[in-house]
């Protein structure tokens, strides 16, 4: 059995705009949760799903393994959590 990692990051914010994309300490905030999960040597694969195929893109250059599209009706500062994760569990065995 695989142990895989869900980092969920929306690109929209309504308190700070593209957060996930800003610079901290010289990398993109979605960076260091791909980092941390990577260094901490407990997951087989690191799944990131987002609707901003921007913080897609920089996932992969940072080393996730699964980058999966979320719907939008999964990406609204109502939506929960769970749905998303299991989105991105679902998503990542197809």
């Amino acid at each position: 059995m695989s142990r895989i990692c869900t980092i969920c990051a929306r690109g929209g914010s309504k308190g700070v705009p593209n957060k996930n994309l800003r610079i901290l300490d010289g990398l993109p905030l979605i960076a260091h949760s791909i980092i941390q999960a990577n260094e901490s040597e407990a997951f087989d694969y690191i799944a990131v799903s987002s609707d901003s195929q921007d913080i897609l893109n920089i996932s992969k250059e940072f080393g996730a393994d699964i980058l999966i599209k979320r719907p939008a009706d999964l990406s609204t500062d109502e939506a929960p959590k769970i749905p998303a994760i299991r989105h991105a569990l679902i998503e990542s065995i197809r």
